[in-house]
């Protein structure tokens, strides 16, 4: 969630004075709407009284005026409008008639009852919503619907896309995964296992003037249009996407509602999760495979998710990791999951700092020493694998971008200390050098990146001589660093929120003073599931008692529409 700063209030007041120049009134309630946007609301919760400040500049539902008043919610005439549109498509998709796939012969490929469920939801209707926890299986269970519906239905035109680049990578290598099980052998044709799950930015089209190119004039050309980590769709492109999916088409969302609602205005996975009339479209997946009972990290996702008595809570967390001070965790491939917990005290000196530096450090090492072997191999691309995998690894999330705990100082501590490593094996070049993480932080169509598309920096022998690359394994594409914007972010440490859609071995969690007013109990739950083995925690108390006590709730009237559409 946002937080205004002293410009954005600032700028609020500009606009909101513009709009309401004679009515304190009216100027005090466009600025709070304006910041419910801001964070993350697609509208304000308003008595009747207090919208007539606003004279001419409101009016009812279908009106087109600036602000648009109903049911109680006041909104600027484009978030209306966007849920509105989404609201119509929604039931659009409920009501449309889909080829019925017979799938009683399919049975053995599922024994779980759920997800048996979800199989009968998708071969009969045109929406199906999938939610699970980490490990319940969401991609097993959709590899088998779809080589399901691909034998039923030949020649089945398939879609497959996520938020994130990084989010459709990973639905790449598990659906991969799942595919190359020995059951689904006389099911899965070579077009399913070489399927390229991609951005929605691509699926839509959504060039430089960011208006897609498909829509329903143009609806997309796919029987089946599956979206991965639903959870990360916001009210705009959830409406575009909707609205691009053809009569007939198959639309499966896939993700947890218990994560982080999207970065923009909008939480409608958590929305449509609370529609009555979509209860026969949703199945949630209850048995996690990833965390067994009694596994720490599935332990504590569960206790983040439990109601908590505030002045108890630390201590029960205690009883179920003991706080000490964060060790180097060596990864193994049948290990037992970690949970480390280490408490901020509530004045830190500078070599308190560079202590914590240190020993966030530690999850890099394995990947330090692979860019060495790297450097003196003679044969470097052969080890390119190995350094991704190594890379991928750990990652270190942090809530706030700014401060001592903060992404701009997180990454740049990692940077120092990996480049003290490799000094005696290779040099930076300005802000290149071998090893360094970077993400995109917007869409850059002449490049064919997306936003949160994460690359490493390598050496690559070109035109008789050696030069930085950066290689974008969501892509397998290369790309010259000097290509390369030069706002595009170092990635050691990422925000909990471009943390979504990824998964890592083993990841460092952040949390102090500093981002108290930003702490929730999905931004919690978010940041300790993206780890399969280990995860380690170093917070200020104060904050990860906000953290678990705090769930954010969006302010929308998606849900009222659909009851009423």
């Amino acid at each position: 969630m946002n937080i205004s700063t002293e410009n954005d209030v600032a700028w609020m007041k500009v606009w909101s004075g513009y709009f309401a120049e004679t009515s304190l009134e009216a100027q005090n309630l466009i600025q709070e709407l304006l910041l419910a946007i801001q964070n993350g609301h697609s509208c304000l919760q308003a008595l009747p009284e207090q919208v007539r400040s606003l004279g001419t500049l409101v009016a009812a539902p279908h009106a087109i005026v600036p602000f648009i008043f109903d049911q109680s919610h006041l909104y600027l005439y484009r978030y209306w409008q966007l849920e509105q549109q989404l609201a119509q498509d929604v039931q659009r998709l409920i009501e449309a008639k889909v080829t019925q796939v017979a799938v009683a012969d399919d049975q053995e490929l599922l024994t779980d009852v759920h997800q048996k469920a979800a199989l009968h939801a998708v071969a009969r209707q045109g929406l199906s919503i999938i939610t699970g926890g980490p490990g319940t299986g969401k991609t097993y269970t959709l590899a088998r619907i779809i080589a399901a519906l691909n034998q039923a239905l030949p020649n089945l035109r398939i879609a497959m896309a996520a938020p994130t680049g990084k989010a459709a990578q990973r639905m790449k290598e598990a659906l991969q995964n799942a595919f190359n099980d020995p059951k689904l052998e006389h099911l899965v044709s070579d077009d399913l296992k070489h399927l390229q799950p991609i951005t929605l930015h691509r699926l839509l089209g959504l060039g430089t003037q960011h208006k897609p190119r498909f829509s329903a004039k143009q609806p997309l050309p796919f029987d089946v249009v599956v979206v991965d980590e639903a959870s990360m769709l916001d009210l705009n492109l959830a409406a575009l996407l909707f609205n691009a999916i053809a009569n007939g088409t198959r639309l499966i969302l896939l993700g947890d509602a218990q994560q982080l609602a999207s970065v923009d205005v909008g939480s409608v996975l958590a929305d449509l999760q609370q529609v009555e009339c979509l209860a026969p479209h949703r199945v949630h997946l209850h048995t996690s495979r990833r965390f067994k009972a009694g596994a720490a990290i599935g332990e504590l996702a569960g206790f983040i998710q439990a109601p908590h008595v505030k002045s108890s809570m630390l201590h029960e967390l205690e009883q179920l990791i003991a706080p000490s001070t964060l060790q180097a965790i060596q990864l193994t491939t049948h290990m037992s999951d970690v949970v480390q917990l280490e408490y901020l005290p509530e004045k830190i000196t500078s070599e308190d700092y560079q202590a914590y530096y240190d020993r966030l450090m530690f999850g890099f090492e394995p990947y330090v020493a692979a860019l060495k072997a790297y450097l003196a191999s003679d044969e470097p691309e052969t080890l390119l694998a190995e350094v991704l995998a190594h890379f991928d690894d750990y990652r270190i999330l942090t809530a706030i971008r700014h401060g001592a705990l903060g992404l701009k100082q997180l990454n740049q501590q990692i940077e120092k200390r990996l480049l003290q490593q490799l000094a005696s094996y290779t040099t930076q070049q300005g802000d290149w050098y071998v090893g360094r993480a970077v993400m995109m932080t917007y869409n850059d169509y002449q490049l064919g990146l997306s936003n949160g598309d994460i690359g490493v920096c390598l050496q690559r022998f070109k035109d008789g001589q050696w030069q930085f690359e950066v290689y974008f394994p969501s892509l397998e594409k290369w790309l010259p660093a000097a290509r390369l914007p030069k706002n595009i972010e170092t990635a050691f440490a990422l925000t909990i929120h471009k943390s979504q859609g990824s998964e890592f071995k083993h990841s460092a969690v952040v949390l102090d003073g500093a981002a108290a007013n930003l702490l929730s109990q999905e931004l919690l739950y978010t940041a300790i599931t993206r780890a399969k083995s280990v995860v380690s925690i170093l917070a200020d108390p104060k904050s990860l008692q906000q953290a678990l006590t705090v769930k954010t709730t969006r302010q929308s009237g998606l849900k009222n529409k659909l009851k009423t559409t």
